[in-house]
């Protein structure tokens, strides 16, 4: 093998060290680990904490969420960076929405999200998000509605954490579908909490690949939401 052979192998090996390494000390150095998933808190579902906080005595009514207080909506994507696997997640609390509760029942309930609002731990990416894959100039807000009540056990009021399936209409980029999801909630004080999570398939919202050059997405990503209702 000559020199000129020699120096051109060395040099491949050097660029594939940098571009394993660079990402993996990025991802496992100096990247913030990602938020984790919305849910209930199980320190929230304690004999204490239920005896303490259930102390709401009718569900029955009309409730709200207040904007930019403590729900949250966002989403979240498996990303590979040159071969290192992470995550990808963006939230708000743009939100709005509203429940209403008729004999022990969840007759009505709807969500708007601001989606120019959405932001992650990288601005290149709220970049692509903001414009190429979202398209939030054109497509501003993400809508839910929901088309089937949902009945409410009779430990709604305990604090206990209830789980339950929600169908309804969701608008996504300008494309409205009819989904069902399962969801849990929680009476916790004078308030009402939902948490969920929407697994989108980018292909069936007419949503671009997320991916860009050197970065990889997984054809799927969640839309997630723990939204507090209060009457």
């Amino acid at each position: 093998m000559n020199r000129k052979v020699r120096i051109i192998i060395v040099g491949l090996i050097v660029i594939g060290l940098a571009l394993t390494a660079g990402p993996w000390t990025y991802i496992n150095l100096i990247k913030d680990d990602a938020p984790e998933a919305l849910n209930i808190s199980p320190s929230d579902s304690t004999e204490e904490s239920k005896t303490s906080e259930a102390s709401i005595s009718n569900v029955n009514g009309d409730w709200k969420v207040v904007p930019n207080t403590d729900s949250v909506v966002g989403y979240r994507v498996k990303e590979v960076l040159f071969g290192q696997v992470t995550e990808g997640v963006g939230r708000t609390k743009d939100v709005e929405a509203t429940l209403v509760i008729s004999n022990n029942e969840v007759t009505q309930g709807s969500f708007t999200v601001q989606m120019g609002t959405i932001t992650s731990d990288a601005g290149k990416r709220d970049n692509q998000f903001n414009g190429r894959i979202m398209d939030v100039g054109n497509f501003p807000t993400a809508t839910f509605s929901l088309s089937k009540s949902i009945p409410l056990p009779s430990n709604a009021l305990s604090g206990d954490v209830i789980s339950a399936s929600a169908t309804g209409e969701l608008t996504l980029r300008g494309v409205t579908k009819t989904i069902t999801f399962p969801i849990d909630a929680q009476v916790q004080g004078s308030t009402f909490t939902v948490v969920g999570n929407i697994k989108i398939v980018f292909d069936e919202w007419s949503i671009p690949a997320p991916g860009v050059p050197g970065i990889t997405v997984e054809p799927d990503g969640l839309l997630e939401f723990s939204l507090v209702f209060t009457q």
